[in-house]
């Protein structure tokens, strides 16, 4: 099966012209240099450093500028362990807003007793990271492959600064990365994968937008379904108010962070009277108009989430790249029109931005050095100088103007690929994806 290098895929037998215009398409396209290992050596090199540089930050002994991003494994999830370890979830704690699942990330510093829980959960985050790298790495050197989808990875880590430690969404994210990764060909695992992810922390759900038509589709949701009830079950059985999370999470208000938040940031300015305070586990706008802003967030997901149905409705070509650009999308759109971009979500779109940028024809590259791009920014406004962005002053509505325009337009240019590849310019017949990855391979 050939591809052009414009990512179109082309039905096997329809003309000789079209198979010999293919043929001529790959043959003219330069063949990559072999490998000598000096490539690998660099990253690996790279890596470890910043990585020793995030365990420096995290274990205090390189003290970064602002809050101390360690409060939360300190404070928050090791009193949150306390209560999980005795067989029941936090109820009388709003600030517990996840799925059940997620008990499962923060009990899993108690496999490490020899340690304080601190230092256990940044060790199991280091190991987490370093899974995702082995993954990626792994997945780079296969034919049609590259590396730049770890240095993307091991770059956008490192920017965000020891936050990608300090919460257990990296834990999260390695979830995802090795479910898009199996989807090409073990649609199952991947479904799996991605199921118990959603029950951790929801988001996953959002990488199976983009699964193939046909039998991967209903395999890999079906196993998504599947594990997603049966993980469910299990802990409604075995511990009470493992849904207590779902009323927690109604109430949240707009984070100082979010885009919605660039009103009221404005607005102090202009004689708004509300207030900023910590609520919900995060620093929220209260007052006025909050409520409204909230609910126009909401409305934007929900149409969010409709263009991703009316693009799946109408794509008309899948090629290798598709799973993982789709994911990538559709993590961007909610994350963008989130009432909460915790700087943690970053680590989300880096992960998946890292999976697309494995396959040497994707078209995600400029989003993606937008996410980077944004990563800086949102290592700047937290923790370096939040203050300035809880005073609204100018240099911290400046950095949310910048980072937060920056995802916006990932999210645009993501999705407008998206499009073009798969339903302005595709063909109007569903192509099949090479053997290896194709939906018909799907274990």
């Amino acid at each position: 099966m050939k591809y052009q290098k414009t990512g179109e895929v082309r039905m096997a037998g329809t003309s000789t012209n079209a198979s010999t215009n293919a043929d001529a398409d790959t043959t003219a396209a330069p063949a990559p240099a072999p490998r000598t290992g000096a490539h690998e050596l660099r990253l690996l090199a790279v890596w470890t450093l910043t990585r020793a540089v995030l365990l420096l930050c995290v274990f205090r002994v390189i003290v970064t500028p602002g809050p101390d991003v360690t409060s939360d494994v300190t404070f928050i999830y090791q009193g949150w362990f306390e209560v999980l370890r005795t067989g029941t979830f936090p109820l009388d704690d709003v600030t517990w807003q996840y799925p059940p699942a997620a008990a499962l990330a923060v009990l899993g510093p108690g496999l490490l007793p020899f340690l304080s829980y601190p230092a256990a959960f940044f060790l199991l985050s280091f190991v987490a990271d370093a899974v995702v790298t082995g993954l990626l790495l792994y997945a780079g050197g296969r034919p049609g492959r590259t590396l730049r989808g770890v240095w993307v990875w091991t770059a956008g880590v490192a920017l965000l600064g020891p936050t990608a430690y300090a919460r257990y969404d990296l834990m999260v994210t390695a979830l995802a990365v090795a479910a898009l990764l199996a989807g090409a060909r073990r649609a199952r695992a991947a479904g799996a994968l991605a199921g118990f992810g959603a029950l951790v922390k929801v988001w996953p759900v959002l990488l199976l937008v983009g699964a193939p038509r046909g039998r991967a589709t209903r395999r890999s949701w079906g196993a998504a379904a599947a594990t997603a009830a049966a993980v469910t079950v299990v802990f409604a059985a075995a511990m009470p108010g493992a849904l207590a999370f779902l009323a927690f999470q109604r109430d949240r208000g707009t984070e100082v962070e979010s885009l919605g938040a660039l009103v009221f940031h404005v607005a102090r300015h202009l004689g708004w009277q509300g207030t900023v305070q910590l609520n919900y586990g995060s620093v929220e706008f209260l007052g006025p108009y909050v409520p409204a802003v909230s609910t126009a967030a909401q409305v934007l997901s929900v149409a969010a989430l409709g263009w991703l149905l009316l693009w799946r409705a109408r794509a008309r070509a899948w090629s290798v790249t598709t799973p993982a650009d789709a994911a990538f999308a559709a993590v961007l759109l909610f994350t963008t029109t989130s009432r909460v971009i915790s700087p943690q979500y970053l680590v989300w779109l880096v992960g998946v931005a890292a999976v697309c940028l494995v396959y040497r024809d994707s078209r995600m590259a400029v989003p993606a050095r937008l996410v980077l791009a944004a990563t800086l920014v949102t290592f700047l406004e937290f923790p370096v100088w939040f203050s300035h962005v809880v005073a609204s002053d100018p240099l911290g509505v400046t950095l949310l103007v910048v980072r937060n325009g920056l995802l916006v337009a990932a999210a645009f240019l993501a999705c407008r690929t998206l499009w073009r590849q798969t339903v302005a310019g595709a063909a109007p017949e569903v192509s099949p994806v090479p053997a290896a990855d194709s939906p018909a391979s799907a274990r």
